[in-house]
C-alpha cells in the first residue's frame, strides 16, 4: 500500500488535488502483486507563465520510479505523469520477465539515501548506494527510468562495479572496473 507525501510549490494542495493525484497514483499498485509500504513523493508546483509540473518518485525495493511532466494543466500534468510511469512498469516488467526470475528478484535495489552535508571540500550532497547485480542493458534501462545520464551498477559476469552512461550523440557507454 503506498503512504503519499503531497507537496505544492506556489500551489496550495487543496483536498480535491491531493484525492485526484493519489487516486491517479494510486493506480500503480495494480503493477506489483505485494505491494510494499512505500511512500509516493508527489510534488506539484505551478509557474508563472500558468504551467504546472507534476513530479513523482516512488522508490520500491527493485526499482525506482520517477517522472515528471509539465502541461499548462494540472490535473493533466497528473494524468501524463501516471501515463509515463505506466509505461516505465510495463518496460521493466517485460524486461524482467525476459531473464530468469531468480537472481532479478533476489537482488537487494539500488537504494539512494540523501544526506545534505557542506564541508571544506564543498560537497553539498552525498548519496550512498546499494549496488544491485546486473548486466548492462537493465542498467541502462533503470537510468532511462530514473532519468540519470549515469548510472553505477554491480556486473552479474563479472562482480565488479560498473557505470553506464548517456554519450552526446545519444548513445550509450559503460565503463567497467578491474
Amino acid at each position: 500500500m503506498f503512504r503519499y507525501n503531497v507537496r505544492g510549490e506556489n500551489i496550495e494542495v487543496t483536498p480535491a488535488i491531493r484525492e485526484y493525484a493519489e487516486k491517479k497514483v494510486g493506480k500503480l499498485e495494480r503493477y506489483f502483486t505485494d505491494v510494499p509500504d512505500a511512500t509516493a513523493h508527489v510534488n506539484l508546483k505551478v509557474y508563472a507563465e500558468k504551467s504546472a509540473k507534476v513530479e513523482v518518485t516512488i522508490p520500491l525495493p527493485y526499482i525506482v520510479l520517477r517522472a515528471e511532466e509539465t502541461s499548462p494543466d494540472l490535473y493533466a500534468s497528473i494524468d501524463l505523469v501516471v501515463d509515463k510511469l505506466e509505461r516505465q512498469i510495463r518496460k521493466f516488467k517485460t524486461k524482467i520477465n525476459r531473464k530468469t526470475l531468480g537472481t532479478a528478484q533476489e537482488a537487494p535495489a539500488p537504494v539512494a539515501a540523501d544526506e545534505e552535508e557542506v564541508n571544506e571540500l564543498d560537497i553539498v550532497r552525498t548519496k550512498r548506494l546499494s549496488l544491485k547485480p546486473m548486466d548492462s542493458e537493465e542498467a541502462v534501462l533503470q537510468m532511462n527510468m530514473l532519468g540519470h545520464n549515469f548510472f553505477i551498477f554491480e556486473d552479474a559476469e563479472t562482480n565488479g562495479t560498473s557505470i553506464v552512461y548517456r554519450r552526446k550523440d545519444g548513445k550509450y557507454g559503460l565503463i567497467e572496473t578491474n
